[in-house]
């Protein structure tokens, strides 16, 4: 059992130094941009740049737009097909990761010919347009990962069970999707919002291709010419995504739950 137990807490050791150590590296040498000594210059000059508020505010706002969207569509789609259509899940669970196997290069492409100024629904002839096409694409993204929190989070619940009950008190399909199966699943659906902010906030591909000022190619454009800016707002970065998912795990603990009563 002490020999089981010395080798578990080593590749623990082993995983967290994996992850740790480089970023251990990065943010030291974010402090070097005064020479001979550490400061948080870089730091400093990230936060003054209005492009860093600018493209990080954009990002958050579409981040928040897509977790809106992809819960819209999702949480129904699940539902129902667990309800009443248990035999299209094989087909959901297909379709659903086919973005993980079709490039993001490819998915845009495609989208700027569907929509470009010249087609009968023409999303790339106007900023708004072009914000509402880049949403669409970051649900599309998120998919397999919102999808799946949203599958894992129903499988513990006795569907069936809690919608005949709701129908038994008058509630219709639209209550009982928001007022019993959501607070049931609250948990899943914030790791799956955890998981697509961190893709829209890393996500480069779509973004400059459509010509969209978020932060993921301003964290790129930053990089090609600035050496110690690139690596505060990595740790940054990282920081944030710690932030959300500390938040997460806040918010479960506090997520209420409703079962159902078979006596």
């Amino acid at each position: 059992m002490k020999s089981n137990r010395l080798w578990a807490w080593l590749i623990f050791a082993l995983g967290a130094a994996y992850f740790i150590v480089p970023l251990l590296a990065t943010f030291e040498f974010s402090l070097r941009m005064r020479r001979g000594q550490y400061s948080f210059d870089a730091y400093a000059s990230v936060f003054a740049d209005s492009r860093f508020h600018t493209s990080f505010g954009y990002s958050v706002l579409i981040g928040l737009f897509t977790i809106l969207v992809g819960v819209l569509v999702v949480v129904p789609a699940v539902y129902f097909v667990r309800l009443r259509m248990p035999r299209l899940r094989p087909f959901m669970e297909f379709v659903t990761l086919l973005p993980l196997v079709i490039p993001a290069l490819i998915l845009v492409y495609g989208y700027i010919r569907l929509y470009n100024s010249n087609a009968l629904i023409p999303f790339t002839g106007s900023a708004l347009g072009t914000d509402i096409l880049l949403t669409c694409a970051y649900v599309t993204l998120a998919l397999p990962y919102l999808y799946r929190a949203v599958d894992n989070g129903m499988r513990t619940l006795d569907i069936g069970t809690l919608t005949e009950a709701a129908q038994i008190m008058g509630a219709n399909q639209l209550q009982i999707i928001w007022q019993i199966i959501l607070p049931n699943i609250l948990v899943a659906i914030l790791s799956g919002a955890f998981l697509t902010f961190a893709i829209v906030i890393g996500e480069f591909t779509i973004a400059s291709l459509l010509n969209r000022p978020a932060f993921g190619p301003y964290l790129v454009g930053i990089g090609t010419n600035r050496a110690y800016e690139p690596a505060a707002l990595a740790v940054i970065s990282f920081l944030i995504t710690w932030g959300a998912m500390g938040m997460i795990n806040v918010l479960g603990r506090f997520a209420p739950r409703i079962t159902a009563r078979t006596d």
